[in-house]
């Protein structure tokens, strides 16, 4: 559904459903129920100032009825963030296709604490494409090869490509060294993610991801590993790589959900998108996109 309000300032406005009944009267104070407690002077004003709209651009006042709309849009009054040290790079940039190299700790999309401080947030503002969106997600935790569509029309061209796999991918991840374990191997599990869950686990039932794991070189008890994933379930690589032993290097999440702590940027997750490759479905050409960044545990 596109919003009647632009983005602003990297960010896109906030969407919100009305209920079709209940017992608010008015739109106003059905907002000012759910978010009252935050700032209901502040949601009063809004209202006042026409900057609560309905499709099409339509501005709702205090006395617009509960179910005059469906769906309404706004902008959230966003909290100052602090910059975090880390910086994006471009790897190639046309009128379609933006492909960046993400650092670790920085999240593709705005989310919680991070809204500003999103890989989709700081490419808009600094290069003026506030129609940018990302084509697939990297977790905050892990850095490399990040594809974003420029050109709303061709967007859903590169999309597809995700959707029916017909990308492939290459991680690259520093972990521990098992002497017996017999390498390369693809491992088989079935993977659930609850809402309410922190963390992906593997289960009984039928496999719905698959990851090959190679070995590439090792150092001192260290590994360097290609990891070729065919499916792209939530953690997956983190949870593949824990459930052989050899949980990659600095993952605060598995094999042991450590306790929460500030960012160590210093020592971040060993795990990096090393490149993407897929025929393009505008010039049909075979094209594959490469990270220049290294895994710090592990340099080239």
């Amino acid at each position: 559904m596109q919003s009647p309000l632009p983005v602003r300032n990297g960010v896109n406005a906030t969407r919100l459903r009305l209920p079709a009944e209940g017992p608010w009267a008015t739109a106003m104070e059905y907002v000012l129920d759910r978010f009252g407690h935050v700032d209901p002077d502040g949601i009063v004003e809004r209202f006042d100032r026409g900057e609560v709209v309905g499709l099409g651009g339509v501005p709702l006042d205090r006395t617009t009825p509960l179910h005059e709309h469906t769906f309404i849009w706004y902008y959230r009054e966003l909290p100052a963030e602090t910059r975090l040290p880390v910086e994006l790079n471009i790897l190639h940039r046309d009128e379609d296709l933006l492909v960046v190299d993400k650092p670790h700790f920085l999240p593709t999309t705005p989310g919680g604490m991070y809204v500003a401080e999103s890989a989709l947030v700081r490419l808009r503002v600094q290069l003026d494409l506030p129609d940018l969106v990302p084509i697939h997600r990297l977790d905050r935790m892990t850095a490399g090869v990040l594809l974003f569509a420029v050109n709303p029309a061709t967007r859903g061209k590169y999309q597809v490509l995700f959707e029916k796999r017909r990308v492939e991918k290459e991680y690259e991840a520093i972990a521990p060294v098992r002497g017996d374990l017999e390498l390369p191997l693809t491992l088989r599990s079935r993977m659930e993610k609850s809402r309410t869950y922190l963390l992906a686990r593997e289960v009984e039932g039928e496999p719905n991801a698959e990851t090959r794991i190679e070995l590439l070189e090792q150092r001192a008890g260290l590994g360097r590993y290609r990891l070729l994933p065919h499916t792209g379930k939530t953690h997956q690589l983190r949870v593949h790589m824990a459930s052989l032993g050899i949980g990659i290097l600095n993952d605060r999440f598995y094999p042991d959900l450590l306790d929460e702590a500030p960012d160590d940027y210093a020592n971040p997750l060993q795990l990096l998108a090393r490149s993407i490759r897929f025929t393009d479905p505008l010039t049909r050409r075979e094209v594959e996109y490469r990270s220049a960044l290294d895994l710090s545990a592990f340099p080239a």
